[in-house]
């Protein structure tokens, strides 16, 4: 009877304040749906941290002729001097692989890169450098080989990637840092909106919740339905928002971002179903909470 009598008191204050539900739901859905976005950007920036990281390498260009660098001073790298550095490169206990790539083979990478762009017909296989691509054991270790190579007669300069990779990064994080502030905004404005809502809906029902105060129904019988039409509000904004990322995911990672970005790693399936969880607890205790701190200031029993 009393559970029969809680869910006909749910049912009548959402119908009464059905236009205010309607704007909880909505306004969790936003806020809930930037948090996991946040919260996958997260992820696929990590995934590709992990990607980058172990694909990373450090370039050793090699001297060609008319080079400003004093240590090309002499012209172009000399095939003894290449031998050298190939030599020395390989002997390194902190390098693990060395490739050596010729002005044809970086040619050919760079037509493959800038296809369609407008300097793809301004640039010949001269004018590219030759040099060895070397995969470390350790990518942190990177100055020992610039402190080796750098300035050397034949090098025109060291190059690691991971430096142009952390900064591809930072701007990545920074869009992450931008959702989800404006994720919490949201999540504040929703906490707002619940809290006015159940407001209204403990004014409408005073002379319900006075008789049962008369009857001897403790607080928290009063309180239960408010607080569980909270949560059914915040649990449907969270459904919504979690069905948007599963959208996401498919219609945006997969159909297009994976297919046109294939040189690349991106999330799968289980950070989204890993994420979905979060949202609909998110959502249930955010309404619950907001009510629960509502009902204390306002409905007097």
């Amino acid at each position: 009877m009393r559970l029969q009598f809680i869910l006909s008191e749910i049912g009548i204050g959402l119908r009464r304040n059905l236009t205010m539900t309607v704007a909880v739901v909505v306004t969790v859905a936003i806020s809930l749906g930037l948090f996991g976005t946040g919260l996958l950007i997260r992820q696929q920036v990590d995934t590709m941290k992990g990607y980058w990281y172990d694909r990373v390498e450090v370039a050793v260009f090699l001297c060609s002729a008319n080079q400003p660098q004093p240590s090309c001073a002499s012209g172009a790298v000399t095939a003894a001097q290449r031998a050298q550095i190939q030599a020395d490169l390989q002997a390194m206990p902190q390098v693990k692989r060395v490739y050596y790539e010729s002005k044809q083979e970086a040619y050919q990478h760079f037509k493959q890169q800038f296809k369609g762009s407008a300097i793809f017909d301004t640039v010949t296989a001269d004018a590219m450098p030759e040099s060895f691509r070397v995969k470390l054991k350790d990518p942190t270790q990177f100055g020992v080989i610039a402190s080796a190579f750098q300035g050397r007669p034949g090098v025109q300069d060291v190059q690691d990637q991971k430096q142009v990779l952390d900064k591809f990064f930072k701007v990545l994080n920074g869009f992450q840092l931008a959702a989800l502030i404006v994720a919490l905004v949201q999540i504040a404005a929703a906490a707002l909106l619940i809290s006015n809502t159940i407001r209204v809906a403990a004014f409408s029902r005073r002379r319900e919740t006075g008789i049962m105060r008369l009857v001897g129904a403790s607080n928290f019988y009063i309180q239960l339905p408010f607080i569980l039409e909270g949560a059914i509000a915040g649990l449907i904004g969270a459904g919504f928002a979690s069905v948007a990322l599963v959208g996401l995911q498919k219609f945006v990672v997969e159909d297009r971002l994976v297919r046109n970005f294939p040189f690349t790693q991106f999330i799968g399936w289980s950070a989204v179903w890993g994420t979905i969880p979060i949202l609909l607890l998110t959502g249930v205790v955010l309404a619950g909470l907001a009510s629960f701190l509502t009902l204390r200031r306002y409905l007097r029993v």
